[in-house]
């Protein structure tokens, strides 16, 4: 779906991706791509796009896709913040950042979008899904859990 443009920094986009790991590498092209000309300050994009891949990974290792074996990516930019978000098909876990030991080789994607968020939180919807978001630049108009 091609973005909606609202204003000349606004933008609201969402793709739909395979519910497979090689698509955090098709969700950080969409959204740099989306966000390139939008004047977003360097760091901020860089930071989204490291998130939203996080996002991505985390949604296909720790939870189920949607009906077609999909995943809904969605980010918007409005005033400069930058907020993305990863629907999946719902999962028994509570997405939570997990203590690490130097030894760990995975583990750190809440961690690493904690870090960079301003904001980021979970909502879980009626139907079983559930939509992990992150705030970049600024804060979100949503409320964190």
């Amino acid at each position: 779906m091609p973005p909606r443009v609202r204003n000349l920094d606004e933008v609201d986009q969402t793709v739909m991706v395979p519910w497979d790991a090689t698509s955090a590498e098709q969700a950080r092209a969409e959204l740099r791509a989306s966000l390139a000309d939008q004047r977003v300050a360097d760091g901020t994009l860089d930071e989204a796009v490291q998130v939203i891949s996080e996002l991505v990974a985390n949604a296909v290792q720790h939870a189920g896709p949607m009906a077609g074996d999909v995943l809904r990516v969605h980010w918007t930019l409005r005033k400069g913040v930058v907020e993305v978000d990863v629907t999946d098909g719902g999962s028994d876990s509570t997405p939570q950042p997990v203590r690490i030991t130097p030894w760990q080789t995975r583990g750190r994607g809440l961690r690493i979008v904690r870090a960079y968020a301003h904001e980021w939180g979970y909502l879980d919807q009626p139907n079983g899904a559930r939509t992990v978001w992150a705030a970049l630049g600024g804060p979100s108009r949503r409320r964190t859990r």
